[in-house]
């Protein structure tokens, strides 16, 4: 029988991204609002860098993970299919799911991070100024400072007592919670801040929050209203002022996450950076069925919105000494040289977001190059600014090998830049893993409004991350 040609795709020869809402099935689309609803859950949750840790492990510990410090302490050996996590003074997470090949062989990683632009109270923040009760702030990563003032803001974080205990903190989320706020000096007395560039309009000494009004009825006391403050805290939470020194509080906006768009399309929430695509490593790794090939491995990470430097940041050695670990805990010999084999020869997807084609602010970006809304998720083969400095660029090869991965199992996806070459441009992990020796290129959702206090991502490219990471763990590199 003569067979039949299978008749060319349209347009073959040419490469153009479609909008991913026309290349999925109502069945996929019914799982794309179900990832997106679990999806909402999480973040809602989670608004700190600690809160996103414990939301994780609660999910983890649900889908049969367990602490691989308990196989550390006992000496127990991990085999092919087990599930543990490992985590780093309660900010980043390590979870991991034991595969067939040896760690030698290398790993399959989706790394993303956990920390958010925010404000952080400072170590002796509270303090009284013409009648009000105030806490003094530094801010924590690249904000735009003016979008922080006049909105509702809630206090989240914790107090650590000198005996250890630790005491969380969350004002401003629940309905009944009062809210914070910083003041903006209004438009009638205005004349000399309109003069300022936008950088310039709030200084960052001027991202006081306003605590409070009342002042104390004890009649002895200089600052009443500060103390009528300390009070309150004393009285809910068992604090003092000098607990303070001890204490990790921040400002972030007291906003739950939201659908947004007439078609319920997008998500607006705070932390979209990098939460979305942190959450979607953690959940491809959670769906992950079966004992994968590669040990397949999700990084949460902390500090990367300041550098990842720290104990929790990726520039320390953490990753390094979690995997010396998990490698001693795998196999009968442990070596550094076989250490540095595992290193070099895993894989990785640095899970951090993109920016979005904004029509509103075309002058910045080279449309051609940049990343579309619910066009899927973006694959950007270098970051950094001007001359790719700063970028750990991914290879051809290992380029080739995510398409094949991600068009195998029929993944929306698109490349994009951060923007016009001499724009500016930014960074995320990649480079810190790339050091090993890795493949490693960044992978993640695009945004609109990054580093705002509220971001727009859309529910198709949330939905492709999750779909793509998952794709990669499983993936066997045939």
């Amino acid at each position: 029988m003569k067979k039949t040609k299978t008749p060319a795709k349209k347009n073959a020869l040419a490469y153009a991204p479609k909008n991913g809402y026309e290349r999925i099935s109502p069945a996929e689309l019914k799982r794309c609002e179900e990832i997106n609803k679990a999806y909402l859950e999480y973040i809602g949750k989670s608004k700190t860098e600690r809160e996103a840790h414990d939301e994780a492990v609660v999910l983890l510990q649900a889908a049969g993970f367990t602490d691989m410090r308990i196989n550390e302490k006992s000496g127990a050996k991990l085999k092919p299919g087990d599930k543990v996590y490992r985590s780093a003074e309660g900010k980043t997470l390590m979870a991991i799911v034991v595969g067939k090949k040896p760690l030698e062989a290398g790993m399959h990683i989706v790394g993303g991070h956990t920390d958010s632009p925010r404000i952080d109270l400072k170590q002796n923040p509270l303090y009284e100024n013409s009648g009000l009760a105030l806490l003094d702030t530094h801010y924590y990563g690249g904000i735009k400072k003016y979008q922080w003032v006049t909105i509702p803001l809630a206090l989240h974080g914790v107090f650590v007592k000198p005996d250890g205990k630790t005491i969380k903190v969350n004002i401003g989320e629940d309905p009944g919670d009062p809210v914070l706020c910083i003041t903006d000096l209004l438009p009638h007395l205005a004349a000399d801040q309109y003069k300022k560039t936008i950088g310039e309009a709030i200084p960052g000494e001027g991202l006081d929050v306003v605590a409070g009004s009342i002042p104390s009825s004890e009649k002895d006391k200089k600052e009443k209203v500060k103390h009528n403050i300390l009070s309150l805290l004393n009285k809910k939470y068992g604090v003092t002022e000098a607990d303070f020194l001890s204490a990790e509080l921040e400002i972030v906006p007291a906003a739950a996450p939201r659908e947004a768009g007439l078609d319920r399309s997008m998500i607006l929430a705070y932390g979209h950076d990098d939460r979305v695509c942190a959450w979607a490593g953690l959940k491809a790794l959670l769906d992950l069925k079966g004992v994968p090939e590669y040990t397949s491995c999700v990084l949460l990470c902390d500090k990367e919105e300041v550098g990842s430097m720290g104990a929790t940041g990726m520039a320390s050695n953490l990753f390094e000494n979690a995997a010396s670990e998990l490698l001693n805990l795998t196999s009968d010999t442990y070596s550094e040289l076989t250490l540095k084999r595992m290193l070099h020869n895993s894989w990785m997807l640095s899970a951090d977001v993109n920016a979005l084609f904004d029509p509103m602010f075309p002058s910045v970006m080279e449309k051609r190059n940049s990343a579309l809304l619910n066009h899927g998720v973006c694959v950007t083969k270098y970051t950094g600014a001007r001359g790719k400095s700063g970028s750990s660029d991914a290879s051809a090869e290992f380029m080739a090998h995510i398409r094949r991965i991600f068009d195998r199992d029929g993944v929306v996806w698109q490349t994009g830049e951060l923007g016009k070459v001499d724009q500016g441009g930014g960074g995320t992990i990649a480079y810190l893993m790339a050091r090993y020796g890795m493949q490693v290129v960044d992978c993640g959702v695009g945004l609109f409004s990054m580093h705002a206090p509220m971001e727009l991502a859309g529910k198709l490219d949330i939905y492709m991350a999750y779909k793509g990471y998952l794709a990669f763990l499983k993936d066997g590199r045939k």
